[in-house]
């Protein structure tokens, strides 16, 4: 049997985060929601819905995602593919299924949710995210020859891969930082169309100016550092 753990990093997403978890299906073994400094009700909503609660103080979507990462690493049993999904609710948690299948099916190392524009619900991502991914994404096929459409959160990947990559980043730079180091340890990856909704809150990247810019500046760094190595 596969062993799926799914990681969750969220911050002040009280409002969501249970109906992401109760949307992930029941095939997952261990939901880990990393609360990332929330200061609303988060913590105590994730644990209602079932999910394993952890906390990391430092702040960034890359320190809660390794934060999950190491709690997984000390696990007596460890999983054989892991998702990283966000917790605004903006994706179908069911989609998993679809997502982790060619992992399963033993056809590729590493899957990205594309949000493509024919399933974007309107006004679901803001015209930077799209310019955002357009130009990250024709920079990596520019650079690496790569086939990503996009920078989608909701990805799958086998986690002996993931442990190969040792990601880094500890802020905005990770799903770019994934892609990238995947294209250079030549793993088999794919995209699959995962449908995409108007999120649940504020976005703590794309709904403020300086996150737009520190994003922008983070993607564009890994991928010029890639470039010239």
């Amino acid at each position: 049997m596969t062993a799926i753990n799914v990681i969750i990093p969220a911050f002040n997403e009280a409002d969501s985060i249970a109906k992401v978890i109760n949307e992930i299906p029941k095939s997952v073994s261990e939901i880990i929601v990393v609360n990332n400094n929330s200061t609303d009700n988060t913590v105590e909503n994730a644990q209602k819905a079932g999910a394993t609660v952890l906390t990391e103080t430092k702040k960034g979507y890359g320190y809660a995602c390794l934060c999950g990462m190491d709690y997984i690493s000390k696990k007596s049993v460890k999983p054989n593919i892991i998702v990283f999904i966000d917790g605004d609710y903006s994706d179908y948690p069911e989609e998993l299924t679809k997502l982790v299948k060619p992992i399963i099916d033993n056809e590729v190392d590493f899957v990205i949710g594309a949000r493509t524009k024919t399933l974007r619900e309107d006004g679901s991502m803001t015209p930077q995210q799209i310019f955002g991914n357009k130009l990250a994404t024709t920079l990596m096929k520019l650079f690496f020859n790569a086939k990503f459409t996009d920078l989608g959160p909701f990805r799958a990947i086998k986690y002996d891969k993931l442990l190969s990559l040792e990601m880094q980043d500890q802020t905005y730079g990770w799903t770019v930082e994934m892609q990238l180091k995947a294209l250079k340890k030549k793993l088999a990856y794919t995209e699959i169309p995962v449908r995409y909704k108007k999120r649940i809150g504020i976005s703590k990247v794309s709904g403020t100016v300086k996150g737009t810019i520190f994003a922008g500046i983070k993607i564009l760094g890994w991928i010029f550092k890639y470039s010239i190595k």
